[in-house]
């Protein structure tokens, strides 16, 4: 028995018109909300809150971000302002190098290789550096 596999399954049927049914709901209320606003507020009121809203059903209904549809950006959007970021790393200071005053110049370089005085690679590095620096003088 043969049985038929659908090819085009992520596209959205076309129900009213050239429209999908979430375009025509998006276009109906955003559209709608705007005639009535038309209608009963004055003009300037109109302007400033109508027509934005229009935008924002057409935007909604036609525009695509990132081969998406719109409204997974707004969402995104309003995760990203209202949610908490974690934040995993922070320099706690701006110093790269502080030597100690006890220190002998050459004594961290032993024959086995490098015996770090320090935890930290960045200062190691300088502290390396600068020996290297003393040692050609």
């Amino acid at each position: 028995m043969r049985f038929e596999v659908p090819q085009f399954i992520e596209i959205e049927d076309k129900i009213f018109g050239p429209l999908t049914w979430r375009q025509f709901l998006y276009l109906g209320g955003g559209l709608g909300m705007a005639v009535v606003m038309f209608i009963t507020v004055p003009f300037i009121i109109f302007v400033l809150l109508g027509l934005p809203l229009a935008l924002l059903a057409g935007a909604l209904a036609f525009y695509p971000v990132n081969n998406r549809p719109f409204s997974y950006f707004l969402e995104a959007l309003f995760n990203y302002i209202t949610k908490q970021r974690v934040f995993f790393w922070r320099q706690k200071s701006h110093v790269v190098y502080r030597g100690r005053k006890d220190a002998v110049p050459g004594a961290s370089v032993s024959a086995r290789g490098v015996q770090p005085k320090t935890k930290n690679i960045s200062a190691l590095a300088r502290q390396l550096e600068l020996e290297a620096i003393q040692k050609k003088e």
